[in-house]
């Protein structure tokens, strides 16, 4: 359907790149123009492993997804051809807290690499500047938009 299908972008997310090789079609080479993929990460060991094996993989379009980011995470010698970082936070009563410096922080990263940047969504507990807020699961998207800080080349 992937190959038949060129006029669609197929994206795949997934938490188990170490897995990817053993899941890829025989006709695969370097990937097909139409797909993205999409490793997730969201503390500092486990993007440490899983990027650490993403970056050699034989993919064309590449993206990391910061969800959710739960420490400040420094990713930027795996941001090589990455297209897109998407950050965000967990929405639920029993969320971990979102520090918005953490997001900021990979935000710089992505800058200094040039590699598109969204923050995708707040988390239900969202520090700023020290503060803690609880936010409506209904907000979250909005007010990551609203921060503004997303970075396109």
């Amino acid at each position: 359907m992937i190959k038949m299908r060129q006029d669609c972008t197929f994206l795949f997310l997934t938490k188990r790149i170490d897995r990817f090789m053993s899941c890829i079609p025989n006709d695969w080479k370097n990937g097909y123009d139409n797909v993205v993929v999409c490793c997730t990460i969201e503390n500092q060991k486990n993007a440490d492993y899983k990027l650490s094996i993403f970056k050699d993989l034989p993919i064309k379009h590449k993206c990391i997804t910061v969800q959710p980011l739960l420490e400040k995470i420094d990713i930027e010698k795996y941001l090589d051809e990455i297209e897109l970082v998407v950050v965000g936070g967990e929405s639920d009563i029993n969320a971990r807290p979102l520090d918005y410096d953490w997001v900021l922080n990979i935000r710089e990263q992505c800058v200094r690499k040039n590699v598109h940047f969204e923050f995708r969504q707040c988390g239900t507990y969202f520090i700023k500047d020290g503060k803690q807020y609880k936010l409506q699961t209904k907000d979250l998207i909005r007010q990551a938009k609203l921060a503004s800080i997303n970075y396109k080349l």
